[in-house]
């Protein structure tokens, strides 16, 4: 039995080795983005369980829309996977990855934000500010 969990763990090492590969590597950026994916997912199950979530019609729990968002996290995943191959196709040296993560992390500071205003948690305005500025910034630079 000691052999499987051994065979077991080297796999699942491997597949996380190769994921880290996929997703450019651990840097303080894909740190910051795995927490804020984290810190919004438990806000939001909190939002539903206090009955205020604004994803159902009655403001409470819902397995569906939780699976829906632990779906649309792992495709942030994929995309930010997408930017690290352009990334190493184009020899940008992370451009299109630190952007891929930066609009993602400001995305989630915003929800972060949106659900803590629903659990009736104060926060601060300057931080709202500066997630909406990194929000415009990066709206700009897709236009451009």
């Amino acid at each position: 039995m000691d052999k499987v969990w051994k065979t077991l763990w080297s796999m699942l090492c491997s597949v996380g080795a190769y994921a880290g590969y996929l997703l450019g590597g651990w840097d303080t950026a894909l740190g910051i983005m795995f927490i804020f994916m984290a810190v919004d997912y438990v806000t939001g199950v909190l939002a539903a369980f206090r009955g205020r979530s604004d994803k159902t019609a009655g403001g409470g729990f819902s397995s569906r829309e939780a699976f829906l968002g632990v779906t649309r996290k792992m495709i942030m995943l994929l995309i930010v996977m997408l930017a690290v191959a352009l990334d190493r196709l184009m020899s940008t040296q992370g451009v299109c990855r630190i952007a891929a993560i930066g609009f993602y992390v400001a995305n989630e500071g915003m929800s972060i934000v949106e659900n803590a205003a629903l659990l009736g948690v104060p926060f601060p305005k300057a931080l709202l500010r500066v997630l909406e500025s990194l929000r415009e910034q990066d709206a700009k630079q897709q236009e451009g």
